[in-house]
């Protein structure tokens, strides 16, 4: 199943009003945003864990990054509450749970395979910046392929961007005006590489996730 496969074209899921899709597992759905590939997939993904469910233990070939929006996501390394970004490079196993549910945003196959760089951020650990006017800016990752934070805009701030290679952003809470339309809580764009950014946050503002510059050679599948 490929979903927003053409990473040269801007894409856009308003993710909040769309169905969730049940997954293999019971009691784990999800709503895909992008993804080249069947069940093995290089994927980009809100899952939602009900209370009391599971995944099978597996291991991770490709790697996995993500960051919990509600509940609480639990594993043998730990419970990890909303706020919390995570990220599981490649070769790295688990088994996924959640005794309360949670839902996450959750990367697939988007590593680098040499990278064995395991960690996690509690939303309590980011340090916050200010990053232009009416943005502050808190780092999430940054390695020499890409970028990833969390930022604030303030109320009706304007935020332009130069050019880069590949940009996502994803709506925490509040929302924030693009390209005509209107992006809420968890609506996610994908600007290719080569785009720049114009957007206005809306009347309460906006937090988002973004993810920049990881988009500069053409994504592929894990058969690739």
């Amino acid at each position: 199943m490929n979903v927003n496969d053409d990473f040269s074209a801007r894409a856009a899921v308003h993710a909040g009003a769309a169905p969730w899709i049940p997954s293999p597992m019971p009691g784990v759905d999800r709503r895909p945003l992008d993804r080249i590939g069947g069940e093995v997939a290089r994927a980009t993904t809100i899952v939602r864990y009900a209370p009391g469910s599971a995944f099978s233990p597996h291991v991770h070939t490709g790697g996995e990054e993500f960051l919990v929006l509600e509940g609480v996501f639990q594993d043998e390394h730990g419970d990890f509450p909303a706020g919390t970004y995570v990220r599981n490079p490649p070769e790295t196993r688990h088994k996924p749970a959640s005794a309360e549910g949670c839902v996450i945003l959750v990367k697939l196959w988007q590593f680098d395979l040499a990278d064995r760089n395991q960690f996690h951020l509690h939303e309590g650990d980011l340090s916050w910046a200010e990053a232009g006017a009416g943005i502050s800016a808190a780092l999430l990752h940054r390695d020499a392929r890409e970028e990833v934070r969390r930022e604030r805009w303030a109320p009706g701030a304007r935020i332009l961007r130069e050019p880069a290679d590949g940009r996502e952003i994803f709506v925490l809470s509040g929302g924030f005006r693009e390209g005509g339309q209107e992006f809420a809580r968890w609506s996610w764009l994908r600007l290719p590489k080569g785009a720049a950014l114009d957007t206005v946050a809306g009347p309460e503002g906006a937090e988002v996730w973004v993810k920049e510059g990881h988009l500069r050679e053409a994504p592929k599948g894990p058969s690739a």
